[in-house]
């Protein structure tokens, strides 16, 4: 079983979501996390779009954050990561933060 993984992610936030600094709708945060889903399955780099729209601080460094441990992000988040293989995107995945896509660097 992996203990450490390393990925990046695109995260959206919405008015009501977790310490958000964003107050988009819920339903706009959805619709543009698709979208942003669909560029990157048609070859957009994960990076950039993460430097544009993700509304985390990570957003700086294209999505990267870094290594983590079993326990160290919130299950739904760390159940997406652990499950992929390197170079995998996940599907829109939603926690308390808002809806991230993640990408599994390591």
């Amino acid at each position: 079983m992996t203990e450490q993984v390393r990925a990046s992610h695109i995260l959206l936030m919405y008015a009501g979501s977790l310490r958000s600094s964003n107050d988009r709708s819920k339903e706009d945060a959805l619709q543009l996390i698709e979208e942003l889903k669909s560029a990157v399955e048609e070859g957009e780099d994960f990076s950039e779009l993460a430097k544009t729209h993700s509304d985390c601080p990570s957003g700086t460094e294209g999505g990267d954050l870094g290594s983590f441990g079993r326990g160290q992000m919130v299950p739904e988040f760390e159940e997406s990561a652990f499950s992929m293989e390197v170079g995998d995107t996940s599907g829109v995945v939603k926690t308390d933060f808002g809806y991230h896509l993640i990408r599994r660097t390591g």
